[in-house]
């Protein structure tokens, strides 16, 4: 069984990895590849499972699942996200969610994919979607709150510091390391406030798997969990992936800085380029 943490400012334990919502979950008609893969996860006891109302058929994979296995979904911690930035819109993906995920609830539901001054304007003002969040909330629907984001760390600083939310979801990698900003500026805020910081973009969608040079899956996992975060998510598209990544969440040895500045120098001469999932904005910057 993968090693566990507490969700910050609860009781809830959780897993140190969990099974993200892309790779073979962000599909259509995969269903029992998707299936073996939220199976192998349980078995594997992995307990955090990540989704979102965008990620095409994630939620119906997972509502199938729990939909024949109803035992097994209050033992583990689920997360969606609704990329609506107004409070009606925001409403309505939820009861979409909960409704294709067999769930009366969420665990986590995170306001997604918030890239600039516009989006906390608009999330955050009157009818806007954080409303949304705050009412669901408040309601029982959601247990928690978060906020995610990959293109500008300093905007999802900002709305860390704005907003009450219990979680962040960022990226965490090498490419990260060289760069800067989500690791040093984004981290910092979030440790701040005392919220539960979740990695993603591990693997960078498996382009920073480089085998011949001896970093795998696995090794990209244990250098994000180096970092102090509250748990590490990677989509997975195979049983295979899914072991290995469950062998990365029992290893509870930290890499030494000396490992991981070994890990993050094949990555120096293209980091900027690497960094693909910060878009225009990231490009922008100089």
């Amino acid at each position: 069984m993968a090693n566990k943490i507490v969700f910050p400012n609860t009781t809830k334990k959780i897993t140190r990895i969990g099974l993200g919502g892309e790779g073979v979950l962000r599909t259509t008609g995969k269903a029992q590849a998707a299936y073996e893969v939220i199976k192998t996860a349980l078995n594997q006891g992995i307990t955090y499972f990540d989704s979102a109302r965008v990620y095409m058929d994630s939620e119906v994979y997972y509502g199938e699942y729990w939909k024949n296995h109803p035992e097994k979904r209050e033992a583990i911690f689920h997360t969606s996200k609704s990329a609506d930035r107004t409070r009606a819109g925001a409403l309505a993906e939820l009861t979409q969610t909960l409704e294709r995920l067999n769930t009366p609830y969420l665990d986590l539901w995170q306001i997604h994919d918030v890239r600039t001054e516009e989006d906390l304007v608009r999330i955050s003002q009157k009818g806007g979607a954080l409303e949304a969040f705050l009412e669901a909330r408040d309601m029982g629907l959601v247990k928690h709150i978060g906020v995610t984001g990959h293109h500008d760390p300093e905007i999802l600083a900002k709305a860390i510091e704005k907003w009450p939310v219990d979680a962040v979801l960022m990226p965490v990698n090498p490419v990260e390391e060289i760069i800067g900003g989500f690791l040093t500026l984004t981290l910092s805020a979030a440790h701040k406030k005392g919220i539960a910081v979740i990695g993603m973009k591990v693997l960078g969608g498996k382009h920073y798997i480089a085998k011949d040079l001896g970093i795998t899956a696995g090794l990209l996992t244990r250098f994000a969990l180096s970092y102090d975060i509250t748990l590490a998510i990677v989509g997975c598209s195979t049983r295979q992936e899914v072991n290995e990544l469950a062998i990365a969440g029992r290893d509870d040895s930290r890499l030494t800085a000396v490992e991981r500045k070994k890990i993050t120098e094949p990555f120096l001469p293209m980091a900027r380029k690497l960094a693909f999932y910060r878009g225009s904005v990231f490009n922008l910057s100089g």
